[in-house]
This record gives structure tokens, C-alpha cells and sequence, in this order.
């Protein structure tokens, strides 16, 4: 019996630059799942093109001529809508457009930090390939994402609780911005315990997606500076490229920042729970969230050692469920849950 034929993963690459659409083309054409259908130089002219093309993913450059990527971006969203990966400058301003653009809609981003020296083109190429292909598998999942923030309300702490944690820890990768957002913003001002967060991203992105978070949240949220004591309602955020470890010594908790080389994800989960287990033993509370790999899984299992708490996200709401998975398979999770439910839990925990 004859087989069918793979349906490929249909592509329209939106960039100004003749050389970056080429590039960009030329790159997810290397694989066999996917077909560039076609190519635009503005996002009107993606737009356009969509109707005719309907591709299943959308790669769109920010600063173009006519119409920008953002402008694009929300048409997209507000129609038909189709998965974009924002093409993002490796700049503090392309940070902060590329964190205005995941909140819109964007499912990922690409830094277009392109190489051709020690292999990092090879890499860049395989990064695109993947993200590529993730975003097509989890199609329903990131157009059915609608995470209204505005219309969060921040969980309530019980009076009679008793706290029987002292820090919470969370790890995320692919789909995680949004994630935590929604997370974050459902917690209190007067949280009781300090938050330290590892988010795969890059190092000026850390800084932008803090400042847009700490905006949205009734937290303090901001990027760690390495040596600072951690304190209760601040949550923490690696800073990008970087891996960030915790200390105690005493009473006192603070940010150490490491090179940590055998860590192959920056900044790694691995190593944020490991220490966090570490400084704070049984009262550690740990939370997994969407994302590829298993980075967590090591530094949960620390956790689990020591008597911490663990929460892994469910499959359901997930962009990828990687991380969770490999946590929930390891039986190291003590509670699965959806996104919208993590706060709750965490308010009940704690």
C-alpha cells in the first residue's frame, strides 16, 4: 500500500533585507519538513501574501518600511490568526520590541545574531529549523493562548496561613514569558517569600522582560544583580546568558552568579533548583513550566531530595512539554497542573 504524502510545513519569510530573506530561506529549505512558499519585503506585503500563500508559519523581521512587524503583527492576530516567530535584533530596543510582540501574540524569537565563525551559523540554522517546526506541531496551542492580564486578580494570602516555605523557584524555556506573566501577575504585593526565576533568553532580553513584567505586576520583579540578599514580594530574574545560583550563609540568602560551563542552557534551571534546595532544604518550593529539553529535571530531583515542593505544568497548557514532562515522568512533581491554576496553587502552598 502506497503512502501518503508528508504534508510539509509551509513558510513565508517577512524581511526588508534582500541578503536576510535569502538567508533566512535558504536555511529552513536545508530541511526536508519544510517548504519556504513564499517571501515578503514589508508587513503589508505579508499580509497579502498570506491569503494566497496560508502558510502555517510566519518568520517577520520588526523594522520594515510601509508596515513594521508589530503593526503586522496585531493584524495577523486580530483576523485569521497564523503563528509568528519575530526576527529580533540582538539590541536593547529589539529586546524590548521582541517582549512587546511575544504579549501580542508572537509565539518565539530568533535573534538575528548571525555567523559564519566557530560553527555559530550551523547553530543559528538548527535554532530557526526547530523553532520552526515546534511552532507548527504547536499550532493550536500558541493561537489559543489568550492570557488577558489586565483582567487578572491577584491571589489573596489567607491571614490564619502558616508559611511553610521560604522561597519560590521557577524554571522556564519555550512559551515561557507569557507563562510567567500570567503567573506574576496573579500574585500579591505582599507575597511572602522572595521568587528567583530561570527563563531561557538572552542577556538584554532578561532585562526588558523584567521591566515589562515588573510594570504588569503588583511584585517587585527586576533582573538579579550578582551578591544581592534576596527579600520577601521580589521576584528575580536571571539575568540572560548568565546562570544564577543561591547562597545561604546564616539568615541571609543572596545571588551568586556562575560560569557554570557544563550547563548546556543559559541560564540553566538545572543549577537554580540544585542551590535552591540547597539554601533553603524542605522549604523550597519549585515550579517547572513550558519549554524544551529537560533543564529542571537534575536540580528537581535536588529538590525532591530535600523535601521541597514541586509543581510541573500540564500538558494541556503548555507550548512545549518538554521540561514538565521529564519532571512528571521522574514522579518528582507533587501536584500537575494548568497554567491559570499554578497561582492558586502556590498561594494554597504557601
Amino acid at each position: 500500500m502506497a503512502q501518503g504524502k508528508i504534508r510539509m510545513i509551509k513558510v513565508l519569510v517577512v524581511d526588508d533585507s534582500l541578503v536576510m530573506r535569502k538567508m533566512i530561506s535558504r536555511m529552513l529549505s536545508k530541511d526536508t519538513a519544510i517548504e519556504v512558499v513564499g517571501t515578503a519585503v514589508d508587513g503589508r506585503d505579508a499580509l497579502e501574501k498570506i491569503e494566497s500563500l496560508k502558510p502555517d508559519v510566519i518568520t517577520m523581521d520588526v523594522e520594515m518600511p510601509v508596515m513594521n512587524g508589530i503593526e503586522a503583527l496585531k493584524q495577523i492576530m486580530a483576523g485569521d490568526p497564523v503563528p509568528v516567530i519575530i526576527m529580533s535584533a540582538l539590541t536593547r530596543e529589539g529586546a524590548e520590541i521582541t517582549m512587546e510582540a511575544l504579549q501580542l501574540g508572537a509565539c518565539d524569537f530568533v535573534t538575528k545574531d548571525f555567523g559564519n565563525i566557530g560553527g555559530t551559523l550551523a547553530a543559528k540554522e538548527a535554532e530557526i529549523i526547530t523553532k520552526v517546526k515546534n511552532v507548527a506541531k504547536n499550532k493550536v496551542k500558541f493561537l489559543l493562548r489568550k492570557l488577558d492580564i489586565r483582567e487578572k486578580k491577584p491571589a489573596a494570602i489567607s491571614p490564619d496561613q502558616k508559611i511553610r516555605h521560604e522561597v519560590l523557584a521557577i524554571g522556564a524555556s519555550t512559551g515561557g514569558p507569557p507563562a510567567l506573566q500570567h503567573i506574576l501577575t496573579s500574585l500579591p504585593k505582599a507575597f511572602p517569600v522572595p521568587i528567583v526565576i530561570a527563563q531561557h533568553m538572552p542577556k538584554i532580553f532578561t532585562q526588558s522582560f523584567s521591566q515589562r513584567l515588573d510594570a504588569v505586576s503588583q511584585l517587585h520583579v527586576k533582573e538579579a544583580e550578582d551578591g544581592e540578599t534576596l527579600v520577601p514580594g521580589v521576584a528575580y530574574i536571571a539575568p540572560g546568558n548568565s546562570h544564577m545560583a543561591v547562597k545561604r550563609k546564616g539568615r541571609i540568602v543572596t545571588v551568586q552568579f556562575s560560569e557554570g560551563a557544563q550547563y548546556i542552557y543559559r541560564p540553566s534551571v538545572d543549577l537554580l533548583m540544585a542551590t535552591t534546595a540547597g539554601a533553603y532544604d524542605r522549604q523550597s518550593f519549585g515550579v517547572i513550566l513550558t519549554g524544551m529539553g529537560n533543564d529542571g529535571l537534575v536540580g528537581m530531583k535536588e529538590m525532591r531530595a530535600k523535601g521541597g515542593y514541586i509543581v510541573a505544568q500540564d500538558e494541556e497548557t503548555c507550548v512545549v512539554f518538554g521540561m514538565p514532562k521529564a519532571v512528571i515522568a521522574a514522579n518528582l512533581a507533587d501536584a500537575v497542573l494548568p497554567i491559570d491554576k499554578i497561582s492558586e496553587e502556590i498561594m494554597r502552598v504557601l
